[in-house]
């Protein structure tokens, strides 16, 4: 048989690629099925038991926020239970953690600690909530406008406006957008902002007052 014809009745021969590593190609796919294992593992297993156990531990620090003077006990705990800062950093990737960066992001706002405010918020990762994830940027914006970092603070404003869309929080966050727009000196598009919430939201608080603003943003456009 000439060895044309040898190779086509034994395309893998001895010296081939598959025949030289097939040790190592059952090794990987091994490895494969095992990574498989452990993630599923992880996600189903590790991470539940982690989310349970950090919703248990978390409650007392809710207790304490909305009272200023335990804002400390809120975020480093007590002698029995951790405060958002620990259940943050010990249970990451779990719905406790990221409540408590947004616990921690209000926290530090009202603390005065507008920089610890943004890498708190900056953590919180959007669940789909209609409260909470607009919350979250209309928080970020609140902590860059303390900051002076107006531009930051716009970007964050609209989102949340945008993010929110309801007649509660969506004028809200609109009428500071306008505001920081009025300290960058975009009057044209504060106007915009303070036109929409007459437009889409006519029956919101702001609304009853937002004619002044419109006027002053017109003026000062001209």
């Amino acid at each position: 048989m000439s060895t044309t014809q040898n190779e086509i009745n034994h395309p893998v021969k001895k010296g081939s690629f598959f025949l030289e590593n097939s040790k190592s190609l059952l090794f990987i796919a091994g490895a494969v099925i095992v990574l498989i294992a452990i993630y599923i593992w992880y996600q189903n297993v590790y991470l539940k038991n982690r989310a349970i156990e950090a919703s248990a531990k978390m409650y007392k620090a809710e207790q304490y926020v909305g009272v200023d003077s335990l804002a400390n006990k809120a975020i480093n705990g007590d002698s029995g239970y951790p405060g958002f800062e620990k259940i943050a950093d010990e249970y990451a990737n779990t719905k406790s953690a990221n409540l408590a960066n947004l616990y921690l992001g209000g926290i530090y706002l009202r603390k005065g600690e507008y920089k610890k405010a943004t890498e708190a918020l900056g953590k919180y990762s959007e669940t789909g909530s209609p409260v909470a994830d607009p919350l979250a940027l209309g928080l970020l914006g609140d902590a860059y406008s303390e900051l002076k970092d107006y531009k930051q603070a716009a970007t964050y404003y609209k989102k949340a406006s945008e993010k929110a869309s309801n007649k509660f929080t969506s004028p809200m966050f609109l009428k500071k957008l306008g505001l920081v727009y009025e300290q960058l000196k975009d009057y044209k598009s504060a106007e915009e902002a303070y036109t929409k919430i007459k437009a889409e939201y006519p029956a919101s608080q702001e609304a009853t007052i937002i004619d002044a603003y419109i006027a002053r943003a017109t003026a000062e456009a001209k």
